[in-house]
This record gives structure tokens, C-alpha cells and sequence, in this order.
């Protein structure tokens, strides 16, 4: 029954859309978008920019995946907080701290085209680092210290044992964050200004100002391409990773830097700093105006800006903002928890492995395909689903699925069976057992979860801004509004909502790293 509950809800609200999605451009002349040199040139900037955000987000996430990972200081947990706080931040937000510290209020230009590279790898350091660190603390320090003994330097040490021992983890990652840079939407709307776009930003224009929607399900089905291939470098990469995981505990390999071994924690210590700048600049770039500090933006919150650019207050779109991730974490721990029961209750590896891939497939979707495939499909439903106040929290749910199924499924899984079978032979009925058994021993994690899924559906924007009714946006939806309208109160009151998402966020992640500090040998990012 868990199992028909779990895959109902991804069949209707998933692959029911993205599959109309697939249908829409085959039957609207989906050669003609092909043989476009318009569409192939979206094309290059769209894999151009994601691969060297990549790049960039390697070599700087590296460093602190070594600190992370092999030196032994205090305050790693407010480190990892650190590091993960962009990861979550909404990429409006993100998008918005950029043009604050390039001064590229306008978008587009060249400031533009850095700030999109730079934003995207700032994003996806946190991916790096602890995708690779994860590995990185389990590897035998013996080996490198044997290559060392005889004769070998640090670098070629590095290069000749511990790099081609990482190179599963470092594909991963990089398959992860190239997917997450292709898929970039608040970012590139942000900064791109109209000049540079890629084929998840076309797909929002060609639908909502263009109306074009053959066109726009066309570039869906070359983004979904691509999607799916990196899912597939992704999952491959991970199986490697999840074999050279059976190492040393994080305890055996942590130990105080030596020689040279500090210029990387220098450098590391720079990549944080770095990753503190455009957040600092944000702040202050929300309390300060034309004329001198001010907390004018925060106050415009309670109004409408200039000419009555909301339909609704900045504090009425924040609650609900909350209402709904409030909504898509209930909705997204319930869906999370069953199938993590039923993949943990799968006898069959290959079986397992189908359902755990199928069910991390809307990570990897566009936010904005699945979005644009509600409003294609959902009005044939009894009732018509589009003007349900709960269609943004069932979108929103679909996309935090996956989190919390990541980060609860490998509890559930470390719980030795024998406990559950000696519960089994005291009497105990199937669900005594997961209430008296599992239900303590996962507490943690899904309490993370939770944390961690109602930070990510708070700055969700892709599909909600599809999605969300004009008389209830959310915050991330009114930020896109008041800077599309111009006049300095509304670019106020944008950098005022983005700063107070940016806090909750901060906050949340905070309470997150106290929550997993137990967890964390078992847990995955």
C-alpha cells in the first residue's frame, strides 16, 4: 500500500506532466526548434556556462573538502554550516546578492556573464565539498604515507594515490553540479537581463510572455536530454563511491595539518571568505539607499511599492511563503518516509535500485518543466487542480521528496535487522516494530529532513512562479515582481525580502548541522 501511495503521487504529478511535456513538442514541430540556430546557440551558452561554473566550483570546493574532511580543528559544524548555507539559499537570492556586489543593478553585460559563472559556482561549492570530503574522510591515510616513505613529494603523492582514489566522488560531483548549473533559472534571470539566457529561461519566457508553448515544450525535451544524462554519470558515479566507502571512520584519518599541507587550509580559508562576501553585501545592500542607511525596504514591506506593484504585502507573501513550505514539508516527509520503508523492505537489489532511481528523478527535472507540464495536464482532473491552493505545496513536495529520501534512507538502512526480528518474534505487529524500532533511531534524520525541506520549498521559484496564484505569491515569486517594475523603493523592498530569506535559511541550516552532528557517518548530502 506504501508502495501505491509513493508511486501514485509520482505518476500523477510527475511523470504524468513531464511525459505531456515530451508529447507537446513532438506534435508541435519539434524539427523546426531543432534546425534553429537560435536554439543551438541557447544551447552553447547553456552547457558553456554550466561548464565552467564547474570548473570553478572544483577548484574551490576542493580545499575545503580536504579541511573538511582530513584536518582536525574545532568548529567544523559551524564550517559545514558555512560551507551548505549557499547550497540552500534560493537562487534569486543568490542572483540577487551578485548584483549587489557587481553593481550590475541592470543586468546582462559583461558584469552580467560573471556574475552568472561566479553565482553558480558560489552555489555549488558546498556540493563539492561535501560530496568529496564525504569520501576524502574515509580514505586510509597508510597508503599515502607509504607512497610518501618512498621518496614521493605531497603533489605526487596527491596526484599518483589520493586523486585517482577520489575520482568517483569527483565524478559524481561534477555530474551534480554541471546538472544543477544547466538548470539554473533565478540566477541567469537575475543576471542575465535579458542578454543572456539559457534553455530553462527560455522556457519561462517562450511560455509566459510568448505564449509559444510547442516551442517551450521543444527546449524541454532537449533540457530533459541532457538531464538524464547527467543522472546517469551521476548514479554510476555514486555506485563506485558507495564501494570505496567500506574504508577507515572519519576519527582514523582527521589529524593536524603539517608543512605545506597549511597553504591548503589558507586556501581554504579564503574560498570561506569568499563565500561570505555577497552575502555581507546583500545585507548591506538592503539597508543602505541613495541616501545613507536606511531600513526603508524593511518598512515597505508592509505596503504594495511604488504604484501598487503587489497585489499583496511583502508580509503577506512572506506568510505565505511559510504556509506553503510548511504544507510541501508535510507532505514531502510523508512521501519520503514510505518509500524509504518500502526500499529498505525491497529484497531485490535491482528492484531497489530502479525505484530509488526513479524516485530521485525530479531532482534532476527542471523545476520549470514540471511547472509548465501542471498547467498542460492538471485542469482534467476532477475539480481542476490549477486553482488549488495546494497545487505550489504538491510541486514544491515533489522536489524535496528526494532530500529527504537521501538523507533517512541510509539510517533506516544502518539499523541492524536483528532488532527488528527479535521486536517480530516478542509478538510485535510490522508497525509496532518501525514505531518501537525505527521511529527513535531515525528521529534525528527526519527531523533534518524536515529542516532541510521546508528551507529548500521556501526559496523554490522555478515551478512556483508557474504556479503560484496572483492573490497568493510567495516571496521568492513578489522578489521577481518588484524587480521587473522599476523605481528604487520596489529594488528596496527586493533586497529587504531577500535578505530576510536569506536569514531564515541561515538559521535553519544552523539547527540542521546540530541536528546531523550524530548522524553523520551514516548520512549522505
Amino acid at each position: 500500500m506504501a508502495a501505491t501511495a509513493v508511486l501514485g503521487f509520482l505518476g500523477l504529478f510527475f511523470a504524468w506532466p513531464v511525459v505531456a511535456i515530451i508529447g507537446l513538442g513532438l506534435d508541435g514541430g519539434v524539427a523546426e526548434v531543432l534546425t534553429s540556430a537560435r536554439t543551438w546557440d541557447l544551447v552553447a551558452f547553456t552547457l558553456g556556462q554550466a561548464a565552467v561554473s564547474t570548473v570553478l566550483a572544483l577548484l574551490a570546493g576542493m580545499p575545503v573538502a580536504y579541511v573538511l574532511a582530513r584536518v582536525a580543528v574545532p568548529g567544523k559544524t559551524l564550517l559545514r554550516a558555512v560551507v551548505t548555507v549557499p547550497f540552500v539559499l534560493p537562487t534569486l537570492v543568490v542572483g540577487m546578492a551578485f548584483r549587489a556586489l557587481l553593481g550590475a543593478e541592470g543586468g546582462g553585460g559583461a558584469s552580467g556573464l560573471l556574475g552568472i559563472v561566479l553565482a553558480n559556482a558560489f552555489f555549488n561549492v558546498s556540493v563539492v565539498a561535501r560530496t568529496v570530503g564525504g569520501l576524502w574522510t574515509h580514505l586510509d591515510r597508510r597508503t599515502e604515507d607509504a607512497a610518501r616513505s618512498l621518496g614521493a613529494s605531497r603533489l605526487r603523492a596527491f596526484i599518483s594515490v589520493t586523486l585517482p582514489a577520489l575520482r568517483p566522488a569527483l565524478g559524481s560531483a561534477m555530474a551534480i553540479v554541471f546538472l544543477f548549473c544547466s538548470t539554473s533559472f533565478g540566477v541567469v534571470l537575475v543576471l542575465g537581463g535579458g542578454t543572456y539566457r539559457t534553455l530553462e529561461t527560455e522556457i519561462y519566457l517562450r511560455t509566459v510572455r510568448l505564449l509559444d508553448l510547442s516551442g517551450a515544450a521543444a527546449l524541454s525535451l532537449l533540457q530533459l536530454a541532457a538531464v538524464l544524462a547527467a543522472l546517469v554519470i551521476a548514479a554510476v558515479a555514486r555506485r563506485r563511491r558507495e564501494a570505496a566507502l567500506r574504508l577507515r571512520s572519519a576519527g582514523d584519518t582527521a589529524r593536524r595539518p603539517q608543512g605545506a599541507e597549511w597553504c591548503v587550509v589558507g586556501a581554504a580559508v579564503l574560498v570561506v571568505l569568499g563565500l561570505l562576501v555577497p552575502i555581507a553585501g546583500l545585507l548591506a545592500r538592503s539597508v543602505s539607499t541613495r541616501d545613507g542607511w536606511s531600513l526603508a525596504g524593511y518598512r515597505a514591506l508592509a505596503g504594495s511599492g511604488d504604484n501598487g506593484t503587489l497585489a499583496v504585502s511583502g508580509w503577506e507573501a512572506a506568510w505565505n511563503s511559510l504556509r506553503t513550505a510548511a504544507d510541501a514539508t508535510w507532505m514531502a516527509l510523508l512521501l519520503g518516509i514510505l518509500a524509504s520503508i518500502v526500499l529498505v523492505g525491497l529484497r531485490r537489489r535491482v528492484a531497489a535500485e530502479m525505484m530509488d532511481a526513479a524516485l530521485m528523478l525530479p531532482l534532476g527535472v527542471s523545476a520549470v518543466t514540471v511547472g509548465f507540464g501542471y498547467l498542460i495536464t492538471l485542469d482534467t482532473l476532477p475539480g481542476d487542480l490549477r486553482t488549488s491552493p495546494l497545487l505550489v505545496p504538491f510541486a514544491q513536495a515533489l522536489l524535496v521528496t528526494p532530500l529527504v529520501i537521501r538523507m533517512v534512507l541510509p539510517v533506516l538502512r544502518s539499523i541492524d535487522g536483528r532488532l527488528r526480528e527479535a521486536a517480530a518474534t516478542l509478538g510485535a505487529s510490522p508497525w509496532r516494530v518501525r514505531w518501537e524500532i525505527d521511529a527513535p533511531l531515525a528521529a534525528r534524520a527526519v527531523l533534518a529532513a524536515a529542516g532541510f525541506g521546508f528551507v529548500v520549498a521556501l526559496g523554490e521559484f522555478g515551478a512556483t512562479s508557474f504556479l503560484a496564484r496572483p492573490e497568493a505569491p510567495t516571496l521568492p515569486v513578489v522578489i521577481a515582481r518588484l524587480l521587473a517594475r522599476p523605481g528604487e523603493l520596489n529594488l528596496q523592498m527586493a533586497y529587504a525580502a531577500c535578505a530576510l530569506l536569506m536569514l531564515v535559511t541561515a538559521l535553519a541550516v544552523l539547527v540542521i548541522e546540530r541536528m546531523r552532528v550524530r548522524t553523520e557517518t551514516v548520512g549522505e548530502f
